[in-house]
């Protein structure tokens, strides 16, 4: 078993003295997890016996199993994860490899990001048991406990994608700490985005689009959802050094102003692009992580092609959708389930649809009272009262609801309230929500079958939009399950 640095244990107790846990806020705000348990339920998946399982990836298999890999350094393929009482059987395929934050599978090999490479995990001889291990790149330097290294899952043309964080999260002393990294089918190594800071975990949209979650911190106000284009810098200047190792995107961008606002430096420096989806902190989460698109065709109901994310602290998932607007990726953030046993590292969707997720508490403060766990939600059949979607017009938002609206409070601008806000962009740690407004809704339009209504309110650009819908019910009377969403504006489409 490995032992925790000493450093760990100090940082826990900072945490829980500065940080403290607000479950009540949280609560208040998104509804109760006994609401939440009609229509998503949450399975155990029980654990071998004296098995630590601090699941920091996941991938499905052709032939049904999930695979998960370990912050420990365990490959363990599960057996059963769908059943409806599952008493799943876990195999060991592989150990000895070190926090794996990414797992992909191709031509019968795992491809495998940990803190140093990403590697090739082969069983050659068919015993079940892995026997080869080659290393396809080590192009980044690595030397403290906090350097971790999240991956991608293919793209299209084969190449997979790592998101490397910061050295103990504020510097960058190791090559490439900071930047975002291809590597291709052909084995090349490719530094594509500098400006990382801590990464949770790195993936695609429904469009194929690369993104990135970024956690609070130093030039992050909050955590966000971040686009990651060639040549882009993500907003946190440590890791510019590396410039001269990275010829193919071109010298540094110009040092970003210390406490302007991230929409003014995105116009001044073109390699800077703003936060696709901002999400306020402890409202909507407080260390993000993994994330997987829902592509189960209608198996975990009615949200598909939206994104899935863990949140460490809170011990929650979270959605989120995304719009390119003008060229810039903006989009929104939604509650969704409170209530899991740990702190939330990764999810994946299995073979029957549901999500299964799996985690730790191990290093920082979690709600949930486990150290570790494997967990599943499943859809009950039964349709919630939600808010499916938010989209921006040129005039507003299109709000997309699970079940039609009722006419009365539906069609009542004062049923919509909207209030803005930014952050400051600077090298402090985190920052308070400022720039505040609250734009009147002007006028509504809801749809004849009930299931979308546009409302017309003016949009801030560069500002998070709360939408706040307390008091709409559904045609049957019911209250939203939850009443919040936050939809980033960084774009306003001219039609």
């Amino acid at each position: 078993m490995k032992q925790l640095c000493p450093l760990l244990g100090k940082l826990t107790i900072l945490s829980l003295t500065v940080f403290p846990l607000v479950a009540e806020e949280v609560g208040e705000r998104w509804g109760t997890e006994a609401r939440e348990r009609d229509y998503y339920r949450i399975v155990e998946l029980p654990l071998p016996k004296g098995e630590v399982i601090e699941a920091g990836a996941f991938t499905a298999l052709p032939d049904g199993r999930i695979a998960v890999g370990t912050r420990r350094g365990d490959i363990i393929l599960i057996s059963g994860a769908d059943e409806e009482k599952p008493q799943p059987k876990y195999e060991v395929f592989a150990s000895g490899l070190d926090e794996i934050f990414g797992l992909a599978w191709k031509d019968n090999a795992f491809y495998v990001t940990q803190t140093p490479e990403l590697t090739r995990v082969t069983d050659t001889n068919g015993d079940g048991k892995a026997d080869r291990f080659e290393c396809l790149s080590d192009a980044w330097g690595f030397n403290t406990y906090h350097e971790y290294a999240f991956g991608s899952k293919f793209d299209p043309k084969g190449n997979l994608y790592v998101a490397l964080g910061l050295s103990m999260s504020y510097h960058s002393w190791q090559l490439y700490r900071g930047w975002a990294m291809k590597i291709t089918p052909e084995g090349k190594t490719i530094p594509i985005a500098s400006g990382l800071r801590s990464p949770g975990g790195i993936g695609f949209n429904e469009h194929g689009a690369l993104f990135y979650i970024e956690s609070q911190g130093p030039w992050n106000s909050s955590c966000s959802l971040k686009f990651i284009k060639e040549g882009g810098f993500m907003g946190h200047p440590a890791s510019y050094n590396w410039y001269p190792y990275a010829p193919n995107v071109g010298p540094a961008p110009p040092e970003p102003a210390n406490g302007s606002r991230l929409i003014t430096e995105s116009a001044r420096i073109p390699q800077l692009d703003p936060y696709a989806v901002i999400f306020p902190y402890i409202r909507m989460g407080r260390s993000i992580t993994g994330f997987v698109l829902n592509d189960t065709k209608g198996k975990f109901g009615p949200f598909e092609n939206q994104m899935f994310l863990g949140d460490y602290t809170q011990s929650l998932i979270m959605r989120a959708t995304t719009e390119q607007i003008n060229g810039v990726w903006q989009g929104a953030c939604y509650p969704f389930r409170e209530g899991l046993s740990t702190g939330i590292l990764n999810v994946q969707f299995t073979p029957d649809g549901n999500l299964l997720t799996g985690g730790t508490n191990r290093g920082w403060p979690v709600r949930g009272l486990k150290p570790f766990s494997l967990e599943r939600l499943d859809w009950t059949g039964r349709m919630p009262f939600e808010i499916d979607r938010i989209t921006i017009t040129p005039k507003g938002f299109k709000i997309a609801f699970t079940k039609a609206v009722d006419a009365t409070t539906g069609a009542d601008p004062a049923s919509y309230v909207v209030k803005t806000f930014t952050h400051k962009y600077h090298g402090a740690y985190g920052g308070p929500e400022v720039d505040q407004t609250t734009p009147g809704v002007k006028s509504v339009t809801l749809a004849e079958d009930g299931m979308s209504a546009l409302i017309e309110v003016d949009q801030v650009k560069g500002h998070c939009h709360e939408i706040d819908l307390v008091a709409l019910r559904s045609r049957d009377k019911e209250e939203l399950l939850h009443r919040n969403a936050f939809y980033t504006v960084n774009e306003i489409p001219t039609k």
